[in-house]
C-alpha cells in the first residue's frame, strides 16, 4: 500500500509523522505543509496512493469548500483518508461532515492522538517519542502523558524533547533534514543520537539569546498587543518575549517575506481566543489565520499589516 503523510513542520507534526511512518510500515512519503497550503499541496502531490494521513494541520477557511470537494472525490475513488489534529474546527463546517476518519481533540497534542490511533501497530516504547511531541507543543499535562511518563526517566525525556524542539526551531524549509528527523524518530532513536539535530539545537540556543536581547530593544506596543517586526530568530519565541517585556496580554512577532507578513501570536489571558479572533479578521485583510486559543499564526499581505495589527488590537482590547 502506498501512503502519503502530510504533516506540520514543527516538533509535534514531525513526531506525529514519525509515529505514522512507524505504524504503517509501507511505502510512505512525508510532505510538510501548513493550513494555508494543505489543499494545494495535496492536489499537486497525490497521484495513485491508497492512503492519505494528515497530522497536526488545521483546516483553513480560505480553501475550505475546495478542500471538501477534493476530499469527497478522493473518498469516492476509494482512497482512505485519516485526519489527526488538535486545532479548533474551521468556521462554517463540522469536521464530522468530511468523508474521512477524524481523530480530533483540542486538549491533546497531535503526537498523543496519533500514538493512540496507531497504538496496536506500534512498539510500546514509541510512547516515549509521542511524549517528545507533547512536550514540544506544551501539552504534556494530559492524563495520558502523566501516566506514560512514569515509565520513563523524566529528566532524560525532557532533555531529548528540548534537543528536538530546539533543533527544529530554525529549520523551517529544510524539508530533507526534517524527513531525516522523521525517519530517525520512527526507529525510536534518541534525538541526541542525531548529531545534526544536536548541533542545530546548540546554534538555535545562541541565536535565540541574541534575539531575546534584540526584542527587548525593538519591541513596540499598541493598547493590548506588543509586537516586533523581523526578530532575529524564531517568531514564535519572539512573540513570547515581546509580550513579557511590554507586559501586554498578547505578543505578536512578524516576519516579512517579500509581499507576505507571517505572524506568530502568543497570549496568557484566558479571556482571549486568538484562534477565533484571527479566523474572524484575517480574511477581511486578504489573509488567513488560526491555531489555538493561546498560540496562533496568521498570514496577511504586507501592505495590510498595520491595518491588520490595529484591528487585532481593537478585537483584543474588547475581549479583556
Amino acid at each position: 500500500m502506498s501512503t502519503l503523510i502530510f504533516a506540520h513542520g514543527d516538533a509535534d507534526g514531525i513526531v506525529s509523522a514519525a509515529i505514522s511512518l512507524a505504524a504503517l510500515k509501507s511505502e510512505s512519503k512525508v510532505f510538510f505543509t501548513h493550513p494555508a497550503g494543505l489543499y494545494e499541496d495535496m492536489v499537486h502531490n497525490i497521484k495513485y496512493e491508497n492512503k492519505i494521513v494528515i497530522v497536526d494541520i488545521a483546516l483553513n477557511e480560505a480553501h475550505l469548500e475546495e478542500f471538501y470537494k477534493y476530499i469527497s472525490a478522493l473518498s469516492r475513488r476509494g482512497v482512505e483518508i485519516v485526519y489527526i489534529d488538535h486545532h479548533p474546527e474551521p468556521l462554517g463546517i463540522r469536521l464530522k461532515e468530511f468523508p474521512m476518519t477524524i481523530i480530533h481533540n483540542l486538549n491533546s497534542s497531535s503526537s498523543e492522538l496519533t500514538f493512540k490511533y496507531f497504538e496496536n501497530k506500534l512498539d510500546e516504547d514509541m510512547s516515549r517519542v509521542a511524549i517528545y511531541g507533547a512536550i514540544s507543543d506544551y501539552l504534556d499535562e494530559t492524563p495520558w502523558v502523566k501516566r506514560v511518563l512514569k515509565d520513563w526517566d523524566k529528566r532524560a525525556v525532557y532533555f531529548e524533547a528540548g534537543v528536538l524542539s530546539q533543533g527544529l526551531e530554525g529549520a523551517r524549509k529544510l524539508y530533507d533534514f526534517k524527513r531525516r528527523v522523521v525517519i530517525h524518530l520512527s526507529e525510536n532513536k534518541l534525538p541526541s543520537e542525531m548529531s545534526e539535530l544536536v548541533v542545530r539545537a546548540l546554534m538555535e540556543t545562541v541565536i535565540e539569546e541574541e534575539m531575546r536581547r534584540d526584542v527587548k530593544v525593538n519591541a513596540k506596543a499598541l493598547k493590548a498587543i506588543a509586537y516586533v517586526i523581523n526578530p532575529k530568530g524564531s517568531v514564535s519565541r519572539a512573540a513570547t518575549y515581546v509580550r513579557a517585556y511590554l507586559k501586554k496580554p498578547v505578543g505578536v512577532a512578524v516576519e516579512i517575506r517579500k509581499s507576505i507578513a507571517i505572524l506568530s501570536l502568543r497570549s496568557i489571558d484566558e479571556r482571549i481566543n486568538l484562534n477565533s479572533i484571527l479566523r474572524k479578521i484575517t480574511l477581511k485583510h486578504g489573509g488567513s489565520g488560526g491555531g489555538h486559543a493561546w498560540a496562533a499564526g496568521a498570514r496577511v499581505p504586507v501592505e495590510k499589516l498595520y491595518y491588520f495589527l490595529k484591528e487585532l488590537d481593537e478585537e483584543i482590547s474588547s475581549a479583556i
